[in-house]
């Protein structure tokens, strides 16, 4: 079982720290998906960042602001879990 994220923060640079209920944070660089069409709308960093939450138990955007679990875009939590454990280098 993965332990629960409990709070996400999207940075400046497409990076997003993640907090698992179990103190274990990671940093995901989500860079990488903006070339992938149905992400390309996160190029925006305005964007990416006011509709980064938590849908689905999993770090998404909720593109639509409407908190539809269906229309959101999420990453697989399982993937997010495995990370490398990073340290926090926002305040």
């Amino acid at each position: 079982m993965i332990p629960e994220i409990v709070q996400v923060v999207p940075t400046d640079n497409y990076e997003v720290y993640i907090y698992f209920e179990d103190g274990k944070i990671v940093c995901y660089d989500a860079s990488g998906l903006l070339e992938k069409e149905v992400f390309s709308v996160l190029k925006d960093i305005q964007l990416f960042k006011d509709t980064c939450t938590i849908l689905n138990d999993t770090l998404a955007w909720d593109i639509e602001g409407n908190r539809d679990e269906t229309t959101c875009l999420d990453i697989d939590p399982y993937m997010l879990y495995g990370l490398e454990e990073a340290n926090e280098k926002i305040a």
